[in-house]
């Protein structure tokens, strides 16, 4: 099985257009049932995955709970600017 982080990535590559810029890395979490991704991206590229009223964060975020439920964990993403 692919890492989470690998998974997210390879959503999000497609709606960005700074490729060289877009890093996913996973968090430290104080709960062992979640897991915490933080998208990093130009300001640019983030407006684009969070999208008008987040309504495409909201849509990575749903797609990534159906991974979630594999794991048997929750996943939490957070959306970081440079």
């Amino acid at each position: 099985m692919r890492p989470v982080e690998d998974i997210l990535y390879d959503l999000v590559l497609p709606i960005v257009e700074d490729e060289k810029s877009l890093s996913v890395k996973s968090l430290p979490s104080l709960d062992d049932n979640e897991i915490i991704l933080a998208i990093y991206a130009q300001s640019s590229d983030i407006a684009r995955l969070i999208g008008r009223q987040g309504v495409m964060a909201h849509a990575i975020r749903q797609t990534m709970a159906i991974g979630s439920r594999v794991l048997d964990k929750r996943i939490s993403i957070k959306f970081e600017s440079y």
